[in-house]
């Protein structure tokens, strides 16, 4: 109300607080009339600061990465990345528009020491485009994919292997489901896992390029050597994890299509960046590799049951013997990239945890007659070859050489096909619920 009143018609305090802010705005407006200037010089300066030294501003090969790709030729004869560096010679790309300014060159006839002075404008060239063209084939090789060769590229860049162990883990929890058996389910379950295992794979090469080109185990991925372009592997990847996500969701179940979606998350988004941060990397991929059997389990039977944890522990369990046993031998490989892992940095701890998982698995095999899910013969049968890489776990935290851990590594690969399949054979089929619910009897019923 107070600045809706006249000045004249305001008295005592109101019209003391009306003259201060009045002049206090005028304070303020003339202030802002004096730095304007300095703010628009300052303006000026940074602009001509940022004209003067493009290099540090965002070039092509920043903003457009996924377009092309770079290699040149080494004299060992492999295809490596070229790393561009700053020329100051080298004409800015982003502007057509730019010239060159040659120095003047003194006359032949000029005596030394004589400094010859003109009017005369220097000497300016223009570049054509032919000739900014020849500059850049100079510098760069664009990258040529050879078809044939994409089928390999493809199933290196997809860890063919590591894909195929997923699938077939996710194979077995289908089959130890206990519902009746569906080919066509059970061929688009496990089809679907495995493009999402390749599409999680693909983006995984994708983030670790400049840390596997220092390792001499993954020195040689496609992305590393050139062999195929960052757009390239994330098409790939999207082509592989959008339809397998898809097929999971719209022709398996919804929940079975969320696990698989979760997973590439958990392995892209979590597992590794976790694996230059913190030692957890290998227990949340433990979980990565417990998931593909529960996916499985859910293809067959559309819900979640303590059946699936099951089997995803055996996965979880088994992969710490598995991995702690791998990494030990590649423990100087791990380091020069970078990577934490416990052989690196507790190499105490990668012991004690390959042992204590290999002991889990005999108590965690009882869980399954327990939970009908097989007979009482599963635990005993089992019981031989747990033992046994239990021992080699055992061997391997006493001596922790490279011989006791190179044993349990190869005794890991036959364990768990050997472990699924004696689950398999053992496995209590459940009955339809009318048999279940039908009383038994000797006499025949009436008709």
């Amino acid at each position: 109300d107070m600045y809706k009143t006249p000045c004249s018609r305001l008295t005592g305090k109101w019209k003391c607080l009306h003259v201060y802010t009045g002049f206090l705005g005028v304070r303020i407006k003339e202030r802002l009339v004096q730095i304007a200037p300095r703010c628009d010089q300052t303006a000026r300066s940074l602009i001509y600061l940022h004209k003067r030294n493009p290099s540090n501003s965002l070039t092509y090969q920043h903003l457009n990465f996924l377009k092309r790709q770079y290699v040149t030729k080494t004299s060992s004869g492999l295809q490596q990345r070229a790393v561009p560096k700053h020329d100051p010679t080298v004409v800015d790309e982003r502007d057509a528009s730019v010239e060159r300014q040659v120095e003047r060159i003194p006359a032949i006839n000029a005596k030394p020491g004589t400094q010859t002075t003109t009017d005369e404008p220097p000497h300016v060239q223009v570049e054509t485009e032919e000739a900014k063209q020849a500059r850049l084939d100079r510098q760069w090789k664009p990258l040529k994919v050879d078809a044939g060769d994409l089928p390999d590229v493809y199933a290196r860049l997809a860890k063919i292997k590591l894909t195929a162990l997923v699938a077939t883990t996710a194979a077995a929890g289908f089959a130890m489901a206990p519902v009746p058996f569906d080919p066509v389910l059970f061929f688009v379950s496990s089809l679907g896992t495995g493009l999402a295992s390749c599409a999680a794979n693909s983006i995984n090469q994708y983030f670790e390029v400049p840390f596997d080109s220092n390792m001499n185990r993954t020195k040689n991925r496609p992305l590393v050597r050139g062999q195929i372009s960052p757009l390239h592997a994330v098409s790939f990847a999207l082509a592989c994890g959008i339809p397998g996500v898809a097929l999971l969701t719209l022709a398996v179940n919804p929940l079975t299509g969320f696990l698989g979606a979760f997973n590439i998350f958990l392995y892209t988004c979590c597992y590794t960046p976790l694996k230059r941060l913190s030692i957890v990397n290998t227990w949340v991929g433990a979980v990565v590799g417990a998931i593909p059997p529960v996916m499985g389990w859910c293809a067959a039977t559309g819900s979640l049951d303590p059946g699936a944890f099951v089997l995803g522990g055996f996965l979880y369990c088994w992969q710490f013997p598995h991995f702690n046993a791998l990494s030990w031998n590649l423990r100087e490989d791990y380091s020069r990239g970078g990577y934490r892992m416990m052989s690196v940095t507790h190499p105490g701890m990668c012991k004690r945890v390959a042992l204590r998982h290999s002991l889990a698995l005999i108590p965690l095999t009882t869980l399954a007659p327990a939970l009908d899910i097989t007979t009482w013969n599963f635990p005993v049968v089992s019981l031989p070859i747990n033992l046994y890489i239990s021992y080699l776990a055992a061997r391997f935290y006493y001596q922790g050489d490279r011989n006791s851990a190179r044993k349990l590594f190869f005794c890991s690969l036959w364990h768990l096909p050997m472990l699924l399949l004696l689950a398999l054979t053992c496995k209590k089929y459940s009955r339809s619920p009318g048999d279940a619910a039908a009383p038994l009897t000797l006499v025949p019923s009436a008709k």
